[in-house]
């Protein structure tokens, strides 16, 4: 696999599915267990590290139309399964898989490689964002999981990804949002642009309601939120520097924060969390060194 290390999982994808005169160089560069074969495809399963879990009926649909007439050009990429090496464990190309399940095929073409469990999971969310948009929930639980599973951190995420650490940072902060508003953009009701401001406030998923409802644009939606700051800031009449902190604390963090301030200069800083895992966030932030 320190071939494809070197590359990088994202330009090393290419190589899964490349053309066939190149194939016996590109499956040594992935070490390949085998050649290119043929799976029953109830043998294989769906990836354990497997970042998506909502698949579009009507483009499932499509794909399978497509299989149908054309066949499975592209091999599903797998690895075998430790517990029972009859079976294969899907690396790359679950739609695939699910696509030609209703074409009716019996069997698939398959590619397999030897991946440790953190190339698998790298592979997988690899593979989704750039086949298909990821939707930003699905992507933000997949670079968590690359976080506390694997102990990687933004900026090793980021450059794997071939994204601006900003990116990642953004992406995971929608995880800090109510589950209500979690739902609402995993069903596209809101767009993670439209959700992004709510980070932070003390009435995320009223907002969100209201978005929907009045079918505000993410500029709106920013433009609303900064309002509701200003509005704030006038009724608890906090000077103007601490809340310019306030709010860029806030934004690192994706939580609510209020600092008050003596004339001494002394006083708190208070960051809210509403479960266990944003408590997890922010104490994992300050135990750092």
């Amino acid at each position: 696999m320190s071939d494809l290390k070197k590359k990088g999982l994202g330009r090393g994808l290419s190589a899964l599915f490349g053309d066939s005169q190149n194939n016996d160089k590109k499956k040594t560069e992935l070490n390949t267990v085998g050649n290119q074969k043929s799976a029953l495809i109830g043998n294989l399963e769906r990836n354990q590290f497997q970042p998506r879990f909502i698949f579009d009926e009507e483009k499932l649909n499509q794909l399978s139309e497509s299989i149908k007439k054309n066949g499975l050009i592209q091999p599903i990429a797998v690895r075998e399964n430790k517990a029972d090496p009859q079976k294969y464990e899907i690396i790359a190309g679950e739609r695939r898989w699910l696509a030609a399940q209703k074409a009716g095929f019996h069997e698939v073409p398959i590619v397999v490689l030897d991946l440790s469990d953190n190339e698998a999971l790298e592979v997988a969310i690899v593979e989704n964002i750039q086949r298909e948009d990821l939707n930003s929930i699905e992507e933000a639980r997949g670079y968590q999981r690359l976080s506390k599973e694997f102990m990687y951190d933004q900026d090793k995420i980021a450059k794997m990804m071939s994204k601006s650490r900003s990116h990642i940072s953004n992406t995971l902060r929608l995880l800090t949002l109510p589950q209500d508003v979690i739902s609402m953009i995993e069903s596209n009701e809101i767009s993670a642009g439209q959700a992004r401001p709510l980070i932070g406030m003390s009435d995320p998923s009223s907002i969100a309601e209201q978005i929907v409802s009045k079918k505000m644009s993410a500029r709106t939606v920013e433009q609303l939120v900064k309002n509701k700051k200003n509005k704030s800031l006038h009724n608890k009449k906090i000077d103007a520097n601490t809340y310019d902190i306030q709010r860029a604390i806030e934004e690192v963090l994706g939580l609510r924060v209020t600092i008050t301030n003596s004339r001494k200069n002394s006083g708190k800083i208070i960051v809210e969390y509403k479960n266990l895992e944003q408590f997890e966030f922010v104490s994992n932030l300050l135990k750092q060194r």
